[in-house]
């Protein structure tokens, strides 16, 4: 499952779970973690929002480059604690692991929580074992800005305007216009007009005759999109 976020609460995301094979007995999967690398990236200022993520140096595809650390908490806790937060403010730092655990950012985080959004990533969120990794989809160049796709899940209690809101600015060719997911649907255009009529010839003189050589009207075509 690709990353997703959730906007009651701020940056509230849930990752691709990893699969793998159900153990037996008493033994449990580990997961390594990551040491801090500042070798590997750093956190400046980003053309796309605020602060981001740039690679130092070239990070192959498949890379785990950082876990997304934060306080662990319930659902409700997170939303009791952002509960008066503005409605348009987007900028939050809430990540769903699961059902029952969200790990927020803004609290004992780490530079993970710079990382921004792009609608043609080069990394994705994951969950493996109850923890969130941000890990390289393709080789990452150095210079180049860390970014993953935050999928924001839509609600059917969101504003009309929650796609401003949450508007994107990655500049990418593929970009939706928005951090929200599934993209907006386009409003469908009629392709024939259900009140079309005829010209009126109520007023039309009696024994009118046509114009020598008259030309018979063309239909135009029907059906072109604005």
């Amino acid at each position: 499952m690709s990353g997703r976020r959730k906007k009651t609460a701020g940056r509230r995301t849930s990752g691709r779970k990893t699969s793998g094979r159900r153990t037996s007995g008493r033994r449990k999967k580990t997961v390594a973690s990551i040491p801090a690398r500042p070798e590997l990236m750093r956190v400046r200022r980003s053309r796309v929002h605020g602060r981001g993520v740039f690679a130092l140096r070239r990070i192959r595809k498949g890379t785990r480059i950082i876990e997304y650390l934060g306080d662990r908490v319930s659902h409700r806790q997170a939303d009791l604690r952002y509960e008066h937060k503005d409605i348009d403010d987007n900028h939050t730092f809430l990540f769903i692991v699961d059902r029952g655990v969200v790990i927020d950012g803004g609290v004992n985080g780490n530079d993970a929580r710079f990382i921004n959004h792009s609608c043609d990533p080069n990394s994705e969120s994951l969950i493996d074992d109850r923890r969130v990794f941000i890990e390289a989809i393709r080789t990452i160049q150095p210079g180049e800005e860390i970014t993953y796709d935050y999928q924001i899940g839509r609600d059917r209690t969101d504003p009309p305007n929650v796609d401003e809101i949450f508007a994107c600015r990655c500049g990418a060719g593929s970009c939706r216009g928005s951090m929200l997911w599934p993209p907006r649907r386009k409003a469908r255009v009629a392709s024939k007009s259900s009140t079309a009529s005829k010209p009126s010839t109520a007023s039309k003189p009696p024994n009118a005759s046509k114009p020598p050589n008259a030309s018979k009207p063309r239909r135009t075509s029907a059906g072109k999109r604005a």
